[in-house]
């Protein structure tokens, strides 16, 4: 049986999940991946309540873990800045890192990967996306016989929680507060509801998928904040619904990096994964279309993804297959993209309104599928959807001023519309 000597680096939910799994499951361990983990030092800023490590060595000085006999260091501290400086350091000291942090790999994961193999040692990462659901793996391994064209999905559990909870008739803020009730949000949820926490995710992915850079040049983020329930109505009724889409596909030479919000066929298999369910796609050549679905987030997935590390890095001598970021891969210009656009357009006259708006769209040269005058709302505005055709997201922003100048127009809000 093959033993590994660990070093945990964090004493938050996370970290005490693995800890308590690694004890209680130590059999099924042994058992399934023929491996022993010993817990031999866990650095800890301050104790967790919430969990006790018994005669486990703690240093209260998180660098200090380095110095200790482990052959993996598990990097559970979150951020970027301490937690770059602490894998950087371990990999000098010729020791593994398993990490769950995929705001330092979406950062500097080039430079993390580049001094692992100057220094021979592995960084594994599966819990860095979607926790435990095994996307890394899938990519890295299974799938190194495929060519893969295209990976997009819901890659927030917030977000998708959020989401779901308003297709049933809840508003944002309130949903909001229910998902920081019971745990799926953060007490500031920025980073998940505008759509940074899912770029991150994307990024990660795509460097592995199509050797895009760690940090990639800037790509669109848009997060969910702006949407409203009475979207969710309106989509229904035209078949659709409402997810936060993450994508990264091959455009010709280049690679399409986006992470928004977007109008998705009611009948597709990512619409239909509800609450804090992540969902993924992968487009390949040989296989087709593959789906892959679980939990994004918890104590309990996370600790499965970096047992499965553990287990991967003591019975393969092989390092993870990290692209050569060093291909320089372009990314497509966002702005020559072409989308169909659902715009919500409140009008203070909804006749003549329609006649301004569809005018405009004529001297844009812009083709309308549909515009349709919905019922009046509280206070007498007048709600107009319109579906556009297809045209270039370079176009939108003139689009959108020429539309909120008109003189019966005093709101509007949009939606991406994700074409098959």
């Amino acid at each position: 049986m093959n033993k590994l000597r660990i070093g945990i680096c964090g004493w938050g939910n996370v970290a005490t999940g693995l800890f308590n799994t690694i004890e209680n499951n130590n059999k099924l361990i042994n058992s399934n991946g023929n491996l022993d983990i010993e817990i031999v030092v866990i650095g800890a800023r301050r104790d967790n309540p919430k969990c006790d490590p018994g005669a486990t060595k703690i240093e209260r000085d998180i660098f200090d873990v380095i110095n200790h006999d482990i052959d993996v260091l598990i990097e559970l501290i979150g951020g970027v800045d301490v937690a770059r400086e602490l894998i950087l350091k371990a990999i000098k000291n010729k020791k593994h890192v398993v990490t769950a942090n995929k705001a330092v790999l979406f950062h500097h994961g080039d430079e993390i990967f580049k001094e692992a193999s100057s220094n021979g040692v592995q960084v594994l990462f599966e819990s860095s996306v979607c926790a435990g659901t095994p996307i890394i793996k899938m990519l890295t391994e299974e799938l190194s016989a495929n060519k893969v064209t295209k990976i997009s999905g819901m890659l927030n559990g917030t977000s998708n929680f959020i989401l779901s909870n308003m297709e049933e008739g809840s508003d944002f803020r309130s949903t909001l507060e229910l998902a920081q009730k019971e745990g799926y949000a953060e007490p500031d949820p920025t980073f998940d509801i505008e759509g940074m926490d899912a770029a991150h995710k994307i990024g990660i992915l795509s460097s592995l998928a199509f050797g895009t850079c760690l940090p990639p040049k800037d790509f669109y983020i848009e997060g969910i904040s702006n949407i409203e329930k009475i979207d969710f109505k309106y989509a229904k009724d035209m078949g659709f619904t409402i997810k936060h889409l993450a994508v990264s596909k091959l455009n010709k030479d280049k690679v399409e990096l986006r992470a928004h919000p977007v109008f998705i066929k009611e009948d597709s298999y990512l619409a239909n994964l509800k609450s804090v369910r992540n969902g993924i796609e992968i487009e390949t050549d040989l296989l087709g279309t593959l789906h892959i679905a679980g939990s994004g987030a918890g104590q309990e997935s996370t600790a499965s993804g970096v047992i499965s590390d553990l287990v991967n890095l003591a019975n393969s001598n092989n390092n993870i297959s990290v692209v050569d970021s060093n291909r320089n891969i372009e990314l497509v210009d966002f702005l020559s993209l072409s989308f169909q656009y659902y715009l919500y357009i409140e009008a203070l006259d909804a006749s003549s309104a329609i006649d301004s708006i569809t005018s405009t769209f004529a001297e844009k040269n812009i083709g309308i599928e549909l515009v349709e005058q919905k019922k009046a709302l509280k206070g007498g505005s007048l709600p107009v959807v319109v579906i556009t055709d297809l045209f270039a997201e370079r176009e939108y922003e003139d689009l959108y001023e020429n539309l909120i100048n008109l003189d019966s127009v005093n709101k509007i809000r949009s939606i991406r519309i994700e074409s098959n």
